[in-house]
């Protein structure tokens, strides 16, 4: 018995888990995300449509469930989980998604506006009609290599027979490991003219094949921009489609103008309608815009229509310019025709992914034609034989009669033995033992029937293997001369050209960026309103002035700005954030306001906010920072007027943060507070100005453990008192000190 140890295999684990992630990562390449550059298909959706055609769900049958159709591919071909497969299945049926749809959907599939399709148990499906003639058509003429299945029990077509550059009419979208692939779908008559005159010269250029292929052609229409970056794209298969949507203008009643969005951009489908709405509806709350009056979204089965209500007074062709710039009507399409091209994954230009198909049809067209002139030179064997047959019909007969078994008048056919058979003649066996028929045609003859001698049927016979004999002349021309097969391929693109092109729904064109021209807002004082929440608003002069009491109580900060300038955040962690004042909503004192997260870079999560106020009032005074371990400086407030959103107002040392921040005004005395019970007051005079860049001076001796808790100001003459302890404790009666003193302790 040998050891366990014998039986050890002892190895890195770095090249363990490199080799396995290679593996992991090219089984996704190859296996899953990528299509194949002759069928266009990823190997879900090939499975797919081949368990399809094995299941007879043809165009002119009836719907079979689609539930049936997912497990019997899971259970056959691909065993991923069902969910791919119907996703497969479904964006296969969407004929806003694929410029061709290959499946016939039946029930709820899904809409452009992102809802997703029913339940797989719901829904039908069925192949539709080209998918049957130009993908599925030949795959009985062993036209493609079949392989073994997950666990080979069943044979999968390794790619489909698909006579057109699918890979470019319909696109394709993936993500892999380390790589991913996006090719927009293309007009279907316009890669077929492409193919075409790929075939007839090889050398043809991309300039020369774009005069076929004019860019792409989204199922949701829209209008291509940049036709000038078009050639470099479909020379490298990289680089960016700037996209817009369609956009008309209708009047509307009382002299109002609608703006109607008939098309949008293909990477608009789904909850990027929704989004869009959205955007739209935020420039109007955030008055980017105040041409809007309403906006609708009308879209239905017929087709997209959202309608944008402005204003009588409305900049129509600058509010398009501002729906280009700030939301999604204007987008880019990423491209990057990235496919498997044999057998390993490979970035193709237009003409590669062309010349990939013209090789894959040739290919095709040889092996059907030798499968074709095989079956037909083996009929014709058997024709002449049966001919032959007719023509000494008595002696065959006779030899029939005369033989013990089928064996003995089978050997007499083929190879002339008469022994063991009784013949009427001399004559007849003689005549027998010259007989030289093939073994296909022994056969034939032996299973012919008598019905095959009356004379219409010999007739027949030979009309027969006359057209078998023009077969085979075609068969072997089509085989022998290039230009004769690639003729009858280009019949059968023109074929299903003439069948299913459909004219174009894209525009191509160049123009130039959108500009807008932003409208000056009229410049008027408002009233910052922000709670303890965090939510910010702003209200007019006379809005603020009819709700002042319950203003002044509800809200942290407020203070009046103008509506043109900035407000400004000072955070514990020593940051200011700024932000325009158009950016918060303006309405009546009980709209709701929005945090101010969302229209700056203060994050609640991570600071707090110390002090608030406009851009335009820091620059009238001097700003007053303390810290929690007692630093204490003064900056001169113009130093806050920065164009960032985000600077630091501040340098703190370590663990500090700051406390306070205050503009000086008439404050005369600062006091501070210490979490142990130490008050120090002195004179403000005494905190020096620094730059915003320094950590400033030490304003009060704390203890080992104690930091600042509070920090009071107080004027001259005037009474100020705090609760502490329970106790009313006024502050200017504070024994007076100078700055970094410990202060006096206040017994609670």
């Amino acid at each position: 018995m040998s050891r366990i140890n014998d039986r050890i295999i002892k190895t890195e684990y770095s090249e363990v888990m490199q080799k396995s992630y290679i593996d992991y990562a090219m089984s996704v390449i190859i296996a899953r995300a990528l299509p194949d550059a002759r069928d266009g298909l990823k190997p879900v959706q090939r499975r797919t449509l081949y368990d399809m055609y094995e299941l007879g769900i043809r165009y002119d049958r009836p719907y079979r469930k689609s539930a049936r159709i997912v497990g019997d591919t899971m259970g056959k071909y691909h065993p991923h989980g069902d969910s791919s497969i119907y996703e497969a299945l479904v964006v296969m049926s969407q004929d806003f998604k694929k410029g061709l749809p290959l499946v016939d959907g039946h029930g709820n599939f899904g809409n452009i506006e992102g809802d997703g399709a029913a339940a797989m148990r719901y829904t039908e499906a069925r192949l539709q009609k080209i998918t049957q003639e130009a993908f599925l058509a030949d795959l009985d003429k062993d036209v493609v290599d079949f392989i073994p299945n997950f666990d080979e029990t069943e044979k999968e077509p390794s790619v489909l027979p698909v006579k057109i550059p699918n890979l470019l009419v319909n696109g394709s979208e993936g993500i892999a490991v380390g790589m991913a692939t996006n090719i927009p779908p293309h007009n279907l008559a316009e890669v077929i003219d492409a193919m075409k005159a790929y075939m007839l010269d090889s050398n043809i250029t991309t300039r020369e094949l774009m005069r076929y292929v004019k860019g792409p052609d989204f199922p949701t229409g829209g209008i291509v921009i940049n036709e000038d970056d078009l050639l470099e794209i479909y020379e490298t298969g990289v680089g960016k489609i700037k996209l817009r949507g369609k956009v008309e203008v209708e009047k509307a009643k009382g002299g109002r103008t609608n703006l109607v969005i008939t098309e949008i951009p293909y990477t608009m489908i789904g909850a990027n309608i929704g989004k869009f709405l959205m955007d739209v509806a935020s420039l109007a709350e955030t008055r980017k815009t105040q041409d809007i009056v309403d906006i609708t979204n009308q879209s239905s089965k017929e087709g997209i229509r959202i309608v944008i209500e402005l204003r009588r007074d409305a900049d129509v062709e600058n509010f398009k310019n501002l729906l280009y710039k700030k939301t999604r009507l204007e987008d880019t399409f990423g491209v990057n025709m990235l496919a498997i091209s044999e057998g390993r994954p490979e970035t193709m230009g237009l003409k590669q992914i062309l010349k990939a198909n013209v090789d894959f049809q040739f290919e095709v067209a040889t092996r059907k034609y030798k499968n074709l002139l095989a079956r037909e030179l083996e009929r014709r064997e058997i024709q002449e034989g049966l001919i032959k047959a007719c023509n000494v019909i008595d002696l065959i007969i006779e030899i029939l009669r005369g033989s013990k078994d089928r064996a003995m008048a089978k050997s007499c056919l083929v190879e002339g033995k008469v022994e063991g058979i009784r013949f009427k003649s001399r004559e007849s066996k003689i005549m027998a033992a010259q007989l030289m028929f093939t073994e296909k045609q022994a056969n034939a003859i032996l299973d012919m029937r008598l019905y095959k001698l009356i004379g219409l049927e010999i007739e027949a016979l030979i009309n027969e293997h006359e057209e078998t004999m023009a077969n085979i002349y075609r068969y072997e021309d089509i085989l022998d001369r290039r230009d004769s097969m690639a003729q009858v391929i280009m019949n059968e693109l023109d074929e299903i050209k003439e069948e299913y092109q459909r004219a174009r729904r894209t525009r191509i064109t160049t123009a130039g960026e959108a500009v807008y021209v932003e409208k000056k807002a009229e410049e008027m004082d408002v009233v910052f309103l922000m709670d303890r929440f965090g939510y910010a608003r702003t209200i007019d002069m006379a809005a603020y002035e009819r709700n002042r009491e319950a203003a002044e109580m509800e809200s942290k900060y407020l203070f009046v700005c103008k509506n043109t300038g900035k407000v400004c955040l000072f955070t514990n962690t020593g940051q200011l954030h700024t932000f325009k004042v158009t950016d918060l909503p303006f309405g009546k004192f009980r709209d709701k306001g929005v945090p101010v997260d969302n229209v700056s870079n203060y994050d609640s999560a991570k600071e707090s906010i110390v002090y608030a106020a406009s851009q335009s009032d820091l620059n009238l005074y001097r700003m007053i920072f303390v810290t929690k371990q007692a630093m204490l400086k003064m900056v001169d407030g113009g130093e806050f007027d920065v164009a960032k959103r985000t600077v630091a107002a501040t340098k703190l040392q370590e663990n500090d943060e700051v406390l306070s921040v205050a503009a000086y005004k008439e404050q005369r005395n600062i006091v501070l507070q210490s979490r142990e019970g130490y008050f120090l007051r002195f004179a403000i005079e005494e905190i020096p100005e620094k730059k915003k860049g320094a950590i400033g001076v030490r304003g009060m001796k704390l203890g080992a453990k104690d930091e600042l808790e509070a920090v009071y100001y107080t004027r001259n003459a005037v009474e100020q008192s705090i609760e502490y302890g329970k106790k009313p404790l006024e502050l200017n009666k504070i024994k007076a000190g100078k700055r970094d003193g410990k202060g006096v302790k206040i017994r609670v």
